[in-house]
């Protein structure tokens, strides 16, 4: 049996794959920019790196194939893409022998035109089915990420290809998408990461369970929401060919001043409400960090980040490069600029029970979110919008959006643009509706 290693980023919903090709070679499929945890893993498993594949070219993140690369691998990618970079193109019917096994390349357009499948052969056994964002359990990726004229033509592909897939591999073939529930590139209903099998996606998916492509085009495209702005760039970037680092990622060199500069505060959100550089925009550094940057700020402005001592630099830069967020200018110590005599500012963090009667509550979840339930009288920007938007929320707003680092973002996008919150709210819509007793 041929053994997989999946290597997950659980911010981005994203999962890449490293496999042991049985000769002490390894494949990876559809990494992430940073290449140390590929190598890393290799390493750890006995093997050398000499493969990269990718099943189309990415949207949300940006690829590792070229750091691979450099590291001595060579990449397959899809004939469809047209890297403008060194590469084996391939497309349906190409057959690769790759260490001890076979890869046998399947076109399934749909989530993008040039996507392709890797079936991962033993002889003539078929084991693993790399999906990409084809085949995930229990959906499909979205296909509205490149234009609206390709939308639902793209929605039928994704269609057909899913049917392909399924009526002619066996059931026992394990499939290991890049995608998952989470990820922005995925539709309404797809599972978290983890592979599926072939046989148990008959069962469910609803490629199957649809009673036509029609139909099942209309469920899809309803339950699409909002996507990261940087998506419309970054498919580009990997085409052209995104500048290679290795493993040592840029350091942030520290800085006295962010004149010309956007600063990001990435700290815990409960240390930004009790001081904070004025003008300050907090995006907490956690797991989906790199999600929002890329969000909220556009490649070419420069970004200076407070951090503290005991954060982890390297993931921040990682996550920043990910997105294509390169202009890292440095970072600042909020004590530093407290000692040399400069002002901070403060957000309240409020318990549900300190809102005051007569406080607008301005919720910043995802769409999704608020269809789910919300608190009645609120109203809703999501904070992707926010930034865009600032004047359209209630003066002195509560700020909330289940866990509270969207809403920090939020408030201080707004104190920013000199529309301060009364403060922010960690408490969800339920526990703020039984609280306030507003209807």
């Amino acid at each position: 049996m041929v053994e997989v290693v999946p290597i997950e980023d659980p911010g981005l919903g994203n999962t890449s794959y490293l496999v042991d090709l049985g000769d002490g070679s390894g494949l990876v499929v559809d990494p992430e920019r940073d290449p140390r945890p590929y190598l890393d893993a290799a390493k750890r498993h006995g093997l050398v790196v000499r493969h990269v594949a990718e099943t189309h070219l990415h949207a949300d993140f940006v690829s590792g194939a070229r750091e691979l690369v450099a590291a001595g691998a060579s990449l397959i990618a899809p004939r469809g893409s047209r890297l403008a970079h060194p590469h084996r193109a391939v497309g349906e019917g190409d057959e690769l022998e790759v260490g001890d096994v076979t890869l046998q390349v399947i076109d399934t357009p749909g989530h993008t035109p040039e996507h392709v499948a890797y079936l991962l052969r033993e002889g003539v056994t078929p084991m693993v089915l790399f999906s990409g964002g084809t085949l995930m359990a229990g959906g499909v990726a979205r296909p509205d990420l490149i234009s609206s004229d390709l939308t639902v033509p793209l929605a039928h592909q994704a269609y057909q290809s899913v049917r392909r897939l399924l009526g002619t591999l066996p059931d026992e073939v394990v499939v290991r998408p890049t995608h998952g529930g989470g990820s922005f590139c995925s539709s309404a209903g797809a599972a978290g990461p983890g592979a599926s099998t072939v046989g148990s996606e008959k069962l469910t998916h609803p490629a199957v369970s649809a009673p036509d492509a029609n139909r099942f085009v209309d469920d899809l495209l309803a339950g699409l929401g909002t996507y990261p702005p940087y998506f419309h760039r970054l498919r580009e970037v990997n085409r052209l060919g995104p500048q290679t680092f290795g493993i040592d990622l840029p350091q942030l060199a520290p800085v006295g001043d962010f004149e010309g500069a956007t600063l990001v505060d990435a700290r815990p959100i409960d240390r930004f409400a009790r001081g904070h550089i004025p003008g300050s925009v907090s995006v907490e550094l956690r797991d989906s960090f790199g999600t929002w940057l890329g969000w909220l700020f556009e490649p070419d402005i420069p970004l200076v980040f407070v951090l503290d001592p005991d954060q982890d630099e390297r993931e921040l830069v990682r996550q920043a490069l990910n997105v294509g967020l390169e202009k890292l200018a440095g970072r600042i110590s909020v004590d530093d600029w407290a000692d040399s005599g400069e002002p901070l500012a403060v957000i309240d963090l409020i318990r549900p029970d300190q809102i005051e009667p007569e406080s607008p509550i301005l919720d910043v979840r995802q769409e999704s979110e608020w269809e789910m339930g919300h608190v009645p009288i609120a109203s809703h920007i999501e904070l992707g919008d926010l930034i865009r938007s600032v004047g359209l929320a209630g003066p002195g707003s509560v700020v909330h959006c289940g866990h509270g680092q969207r809403a920090m973002t939020a408030a201080s996008l707004l104190a920013r643009a000199g529309n301060p919150a009364a403060g922010v709210t960690t408490a969800n819509h339920l526990e703020i509706t039984q609280a306030i007793g507003r209807t």
